[in-house]
């Protein structure tokens, strides 16, 4: 078969599931990232036909896409701020929201400072590598509870070389690090179990679930725990930022206002929902 062929036969066996321009994107992105051939050249060789070998990757590729498997997964790797990141299903793909908080950290960060800086569930790594890559002078450190979740993110510091000190821990049990820090993120479990049925499949199905998910009755769960950990983790004057549950800014804002946080502000992200909060510590443990 041909590129031609191939591309009318994505067409015809995914219009089903997604629309036309996704199905185009999908199979640009396949033959760039299998055959080496971008947009450009991809034109110029529709009529050509296709080896054994070639054939047999397209062939996997769409049995994968007629499944709803994640694009992402099926090339093994995605991109966030620019950079290069290997992903697979043990960890949750990096979206465009988290990009625009990790703008946030960065243009509020002085670059010539050596900033601590603390990741929590880091997963693929993206939020604490694109600081590290940003943020030069900042020590980054990132924790996981998965292991399989920090070897990804230990290969995509490799890849992005950049210095980052991963730590297993589950922070529901507490931190067991002796150190403090500047700035604390996290993008934790904040999707309310009751909200997956207005999730798409190639989430659901195939996205580590632990990831994603809080029970309904205790949607801050995460923020609780970390907000009380940061009370010993965060230095004075230090900063919290998180990404929140477009529904759970302004509980989540009052959590944080009870434990004598200040300069608190709530951001949209592109589509306009509230995403993301930003907080500093003005007091010590001493103080309250």
């Amino acid at each position: 078969m041909t590129f031609k062929q191939n591309q009318l036969r994505f067409l015809r066996d995914l219009e089903s599931k997604y629309t036309k321009e996704e199905i185009l994107f999908f199979f640009r992105v396949l033959c760039e990232d299998f055959f080496d051939l971008p947009r450009h050249k991809l034109a110029l060789q529709l009529e050509q036909e296709l080896l054994t070998e070639q054939q047999t990757k397209l062939n996997n590729a769409l049995l994968k896409l007629q499944q709803e498997y994640p694009l992402q997964y099926i090339i093994g790797h995605t991109e966030f701020y620019g950079l290069k990141f290997e992903v697979n299903s043990s960890i949750l793909i990096p979206r465009p929201e988290t990009e625009e908080l990790v703008n946030w950290i960065i243009s509020s960060t002085d670059k010539n400072n050596r900033t601590k800086i603390l990741d929590i569930g880091t997963g693929s790594g993206c939020i604490a590598i694109s600081l590290a890559k940003n943020l030069p002078k900042s020590k980054v450190s990132a924790l996981d509870i998965s292991v399989e979740a920090l070897h990804t993110a230990k290969k995509n510091a490799l890849i992005n070389n950049v210095s980052v000190e991963f730590i297993e821990g589950d922070v529901l049990k507490g931190l067991d690090i002796n150190e403090t820090f500047d700035i604390i993120v996290s993008n934790p479990p904040y999707v309310l179990e009751s909200e997956k049925e207005r999730m798409k499949k190639n989430v659901l199905d195939f996205e580590p679930e632990t990831a994603l998910f809080v029970k309904d009755h205790d949607a801050l769960l995460f923020y609780r725990k970390i907000i009380s950990l940061s009370e010993t983790k965060l230095s004075s004057d230090g900063f919290l930022f998180f990404e929140i549950n477009e529904t759970k800014g302004n509980q989540t804002k009052e959590l944080l206002e009870q434990y004598d946080y200040t300069h608190i502000e709530i951001k949209k992200d592109y589509q306009q929902k509230d995403r993301m909060i930003k907080a500093q510590k003005t007091h010590s443990l001493n103080e309250k």
